[in-house]
């Protein structure tokens, strides 16, 4: 971390931030195929048409050729569902940060600086349905500097401002696919206090769920 600045985001920083976390995002690609592929409803449905085609056609050739076929339409569908937060999220908040995040009084933006190239990113405000509190979002640290303690430097920075602010906890949510931010956040002390599932048609299908996590802060 010597070489390690966590410092206010500044404008120059937009298209870097926004690269950096719409490859972070595209990395969980993979874990959510692997979730997909691992629930009740997907492997039910393959089985059957597996079945039925080798039933209807006695070869192995097509229903073979059909489930990879679907395996493939499933990891399409999820990059479409990325893909589509990506964009969403581009566009709702980091197409804009100064105006969403450093104009109101209890809210910032932050990066990591390392030697002049921003490789991580971290953002909070108010919480809109936990009074108190704020929410930890947009965390984002690039792969080639991951395990440099950076990502615990951001969550420390989130805390020191919530509680130099006065509120009493920091809240965050973060998919079940994203193991190792749940490992992060659960060294830092923060606790998972509910999983729900994504509203989207698409993810309650698929158990897509978030996990909700908070970290009490100890008032001086």
């Amino acid at each position: 971390m010597d070489n390690i600045q966590i410092r206010k985001f500044n404008d120059e920083d937009a298209d870097v931030v926004k690269e950096l976390f719409t490859l972070g995002m595209s990395e969980h690609v993979p874990s959510s195929f692997v979730h997909v592929l691992k629930q009740p409803l997907t492997q039910m449905v393959l089985m059957c048409m597996f079945c039925a085609l080798l039933t209807s056609s006695k070869s192995f050739l097509l229903p073979v050729l059909a489930v990879t076929f679907c395996l493939a339409g499933a990891r399409q569908m999820v990059v479409y569902m990325f893909n589509k937060y990506i964009e969403s999220t581009l566009r709702k908040d980091l197409n804009n940060i100064s105006e969403t995040y450093l104009k109101g009084k209890d809210s910032c933006f932050w990066v990591a600086d390392s030697d002049g190239r921003v490789v991580g990113s971290v953002a909070c405000l108010p919480a809109e349905d936990a009074p108190g509190c704020l929410t930890l979002k947009r965390m984002s640290v690039r792969r080639s500097h991951r395990g440099m303690g950076i990502a615990k430097a951001l969550c420390r920075t989130v805390a020191e401002f919530t509680r130099d602010r006065g509120y009493g906890a920091v809240i965050l949510q973060t998919s079940v696919v994203q193991t190792d931010a749940q490992k992060l956040y659960e060294h830092m002390g923060y606790k998972k206090i509910r999983e729900f599932v994504v509203p989207e048609f698409l993810a309650k299908i698929l158990n897509f769920t978030l996990l909700e996590y908070r970290l009490d802060l100890q008032q001086d």
